[in-house]
């Protein structure tokens, strides 16, 4: 839902995503970031007290902060590339423009020059909307994740006397039943949750479930050997999910169709809260 600038609350978000500290990285992607990373380290100072009352719970509120730090990593290095390109372009276009009109009055031809590419120059207007739907699918997905997790534990149990063979075991399972169904639930929801259609669902497996899954085999079977491996069960999911940033980062990229190329992004006065 888009919102009006109207009220201080929304000037000060609109100001915040406008400066930028480098690059096309806005204050208010920073401000996002560190507020989620401060999240994380107070999680984790009192993670066994928390899992030993809760672990569900624990579990998802975990999946869901790095499920937040993952996309708004993402939101930040689209942000700096559409930022990057658009720079590329203007300066282009500012070289064509002093070869085409250098007889005319420099003073005025650099104010009109720069009253044009200013608002270009805006990053692109955090995505509030967007960051929320990453961390309710960290937080719905949690507890199937531990299930399995413990699951795969019970039927493949790892001892002292034998641990590679079931921890090979494990992997395989994993990366042959949840691997899959993991990818296409997550493109399936995000897409629904986008407003999609069963036809837009359609396209985006089309279009990315096999690139995805065959991405995921170059990283994750060498990751869940290290988990099941050496993890104890209560830090399994969050060594994945900690581990996963990067994934999920990449997730987020495909998912909104700004992995492979950059867009031109419209900008707009308003920011998307909710």
């Amino acid at each position: 839902m888009v919102f009006d600038m109207a009220g201080p609350r929304l000037r000060l978000l609109t100001r915040l995503n406008s400066k930028c500290i480098c690059g096309g990285y806005s204050i208010l992607h920073a401000i996002v970031l560190l507020l989620e990373i401060a999240m994380v380290f107070r999680l984790m100072t009192k993670f066994n007290s928390y899992y030993g009352d809760r672990p569900v719970l624990t579990m998802m509120v975990t999946n869901a902060i790095l499920s937040g730090i993952a996309d708004t990593v993402a939101q930040s290095i689209t942000a700096i590339r559409a930022a990057t390109s658009k720079t590329i372009k203007d300066s282009q276009n500012s070289d064509s423009d002093g070869i085409e009109f250098q007889d005319l009055d420099r003073k005025n031809s650099t104010l009109q020059h720069d009253a044009i590419i200013e608002p270009r120059l805006k990053p692109p207007p955090f995505d509030f909307e967007r960051l929320m739907r990453f961390i309710a699918y960290g937080f719905m997905m949690a507890p199937p994740q531990f299930k399995w997790f413990q699951f795969l534990s019970k039927i493949f149990p790892i001892s002292k006397e034998s641990g590679l063979l079931p921890a090979l075991k494990m992997v395989a399972f994993d990366q042959m039943i949840y691997a899959p169904i993991g990818v296409a639930t997550f493109f399936t929801v995000m897409t629904v949750a986008e407003g999609g259609d069963r036809r837009a669902v359609s396209i985006k497996l089309r279009d990315m479930f096999i690139p995805t899954l065959k991405a995921n085999y170059m990283i994750w079977p060498l990751v869940q050997m290290v988990n099941f491996r050496l993890m104890p069960i209560r830090f399994q999911l969050p060594f994945v999910s900690t581990v996963g940033i990067a994934w999920t980062t990449y997730l987020s990229l495909s998912n909104s169709n700004e992995g492979a190329e950059i867009r031109s992004v419209p900008q707009s006065p308003n920011i998307r809260l909710s």
